[in-house]
């Protein structure tokens, strides 16, 4: 092979150097500058051509030091009116050659910086740049529960100092931007920092600085051909197992679709992830609900930051006080158990148990500052008032599920952990595919008999069929995933719709709970006056966001939703008081307390279908406020079943 010329080096050479960037190009336009006014300093020199000027009607040469010359060369090149002041031809004819060279290097310059300015506003828009903040709450992914997690953790700030919440995902900044902006108005003191990148790249992830987060939140994706629970895994890894992770444990928050992955998902986090089966929680919830009216009003309650939340604290009023005790201790918090100092959670334990050194209350309260204990040495106890419940017998339950998603399977198996031997499920659903995955969960329950049937979950002609008043439950649920989000709930209000007039026709009380994916259509959804609407995705934000401020709670969560152990129940206040009489709250307590269970609120039918007085439910009121309650009213209480 021939050998490069020495041409063909220097400007290989040049190219290299050229590929550096704007910085490169900029010197050597300085360079190519300093050559030009020293070479025509030289020539002013060594050949004496130097302006001349008029003095006293004399021309008159003035003599330039080298100095001098360089001087005038420089400022002809940045400036070319200098030049309309210059005397005698020879020097004109220099310094025009200057000048003209100085244009060229000059516009050569203002190109180059426009468009470093320009690459520098583009990389900004497109939210590359580095996050200089600690101790501010990350979130990684985009999906619609992102709106629900950014208001509850507006909430959550109100009372922190500069308040920060950082998002990374593979949408564009300023798209993000307008979407937070149009969906979640009012961040109050917090501040939103939004960057594009892949939350599974750990160069992209270092740009939100995940080392000084003080929460992290996963966002499982939507849509698409991409296993949700694997990018979340490797969502994980990459921040745990990155080379310049912290030293301390990461407090991660995520969710997950399939209870196959939970397994692997704990491997991979170990103690610092703390991991949120969707699917599973909300079948859970949906079960609950279905069978207690208005517990969903409790739950929401619960799990978001407005109003009465769960708090934790160590308080040595309590020490070798008991459970049964503790409950009376707090005037304006309601206790729901304690933490045991290995940070076991044990919810509504044996009114016995005692509080030891370390043992931590878990109760329901307004802030962290209003869990303060009452020393009162009485508390107005009326027992004249107690009554004993009613007996009633445990009879098979039959229940309808009107459509159908991922989350059916899991509703049909822990439905058969309450039910009794012999109860039913007949489930309606449009999609053919439903059929085999409904088929498959019939050898597998124990006291449910199941049935599928195909059909149109919104003609009217096979609800009237169905004799919907036989059922004891019925269970809308959304077709989220075979539609988009606005389609299926357009599908679940009209079937309520159908089975409301069907109700009224009939005059029959149906028990309905609903299915329903976007908050902004609950409002809508209440004209059906169904019993509970379960707004799926806003429950998940929600309890993703109260485990991101609090890992511990996720230990409660588990345990309020876990069929074993205590549970919230929704209980005839007449099991408790007689009705129409005045008592206060410390006497509904005590009535509990002799069965071994916990008052948290109550629930004013009258008030059910009342979005402005909380669908008639009170959590935590004030113990010594006195309350006068009809017969269809009902406690809500921790109790075993």
């Amino acid at each position: 092979m021939a050998k490069a010329s020495l041409g063909q080096k220097l400007r290989y050479k040049f190219d290299n150097s050229m590929s550096k960037g704007p910085s490169a190009l900029i010197g050597w336009l300085a360079l190519v500058t300093l050559l030009m006014i020293m070479v025509a300093a030289a020539v002013i020199i060594v050949f004496s051509i130097f302006p001349t000027a008029e003095e006293e009607g004399k021309v008159v040469v003035k003599t330039l030091q080298p100095h001098e010359a360089l001087w005038e060369s420089f400022m002809r090149s940045m400036d070319p009116g200098t030049l309309a002041g210059d005397q005698g031809w020879p020097f004109k004819i220099l310094m025009l050659l200057v000048t003209l060279g100085g244009i060229f290097i000059v516009s050569t310059l203002v190109g180059v910086l426009s468009n470093v300015i320009n690459d520098k506003l583009e990389q900004l828009r497109k939210g590359r740049s580095f996050v200089v903040e600690s101790g501010h709450q990350l979130v990684l992914g985009w999906n619609s529960k992102v709106f629900t997690i950014i208001n509850e953790l507006v909430i959550a700030n109100e009372n922190q100092k500069k308040p920060r919440i950082v998002v990374l995902a593979t949408e564009e900044k300023t798209v993000m931007e307008d979407e937070i902006k149009d969906k979640c108005p009012n961040l109050r003191n917090t501040k939103v920092v939004c960057r594009s990148g892949n939350p599974n790249d750990m160069v992209d992830l270092a740009i939100v600085n995940p080392q000084e987060a003080k929460s992290i939140i996963i966002l499982a994706p939507e849509g698409g051909d991409v296993d949700p629970d694997a990018q979340t895994i490797k969502n994980i890894l990459a921040i745990t197992n990155n080379p310049k992770r912290k030293e301390g444990a990461y407090h991660i928050v995520a969710e997950m679709r399939d209870e196959k992955n939970i397994q692997i998902g704990k491997i991979v986090g170990k103690d610092e992830v703390e991991l949120l089966l969707t699917d599973d929680l909300v079948s859970r919830i949906m079960v609950q609900t279905c069978r207690q009216s208005g517990l969903s009003v409790v739950y929401t309650g619960l799990t978001e930051f407005e109003g009465a939340e769960i708090y934790f604290n160590e308080e040595d009023g309590l020490v070798d006080k008991t459970f049964g005790e503790a409950i009376f201790m707090y005037k304006d918090s309601a206790v729901l158990g304690m933490q045991a100092n290995d940070g076991s959670v044990i919810i509504n334990p044996a009114m016995d148990t005692k509080f030891q050194k370390g043992n931590k209350v878990i109760a329901i309260t307004e802030d962290d500052d209003t869990l303060i204990l009452d020393n009162s040495p009485s508390f107005d106890i009326d027992e004249s008032v107690f009554t004993d419940a009613v007996e009633t017998p445990n009879n098979e339950e039959h229940t309808l599920i009107l459509g159908w998603n991922n989350r059916g399977s899991a509703i049909i198996r822990e439905m058969d952990n309450y039910v009794k031997q012999g109860s039913t499920v007949k489930v309606i659903a449009g999609y053919d595919d439903c059929e085999e995955t409904i088929k498959a969960l019939i050898s597998t329950t124990k006291n449910m008999k199941v049935e599928f049937v195909r059909g149109d979950i919104t003609d009217r002609p096979l609800l009237d069929s169905l004799n919907v008043e036989k059922f004891d439950h019925i269970i809308v649920l959304s077709y989220i995933g075979k539609m988009d989000l606005q389609s299926a709930d357009s599908q679940t209000l009209i079937t309520l719709l159908h089975l409301r007039d069907i109700a009224d026709i009939k005059n029959e009380d149906l028990s309905i709970v609903s299915e329903i994916m976007d908050v902004g259509n609950r409002e809508l959804a209440s004209v059906t006056k169904a019993d509970d609407f379960v707004v799926s995705d806003k429950m998940i934000s929600q309890l993703m966001s109260q485990v991101s401020e609090n890992k511990d709670l996720m230990r409660v969560f588990e345990y309020l939703f876990d069929s074993e152990g205590s549970e919230i129940y929704l209980k005839p206040v007449t099991d408790y008081v007689k009705s129409g009489v005045e008592v206060n709250f410390y006497t509904l307590l005590a009535s509990a307390q002799r069965k071994g269970q916990v008052v948290l609120g109550y629930r004013i039918v009258a008030d059910q279908f009342d979005a402005g007085k909380s669908y008639g439910v009170v959590v935590n009121p004030v113990k010594s406020n006195k309350v006068v309650f009809h017969k269809e009213d009902k406690l809500i209480v921790l109790a075993e079943d």
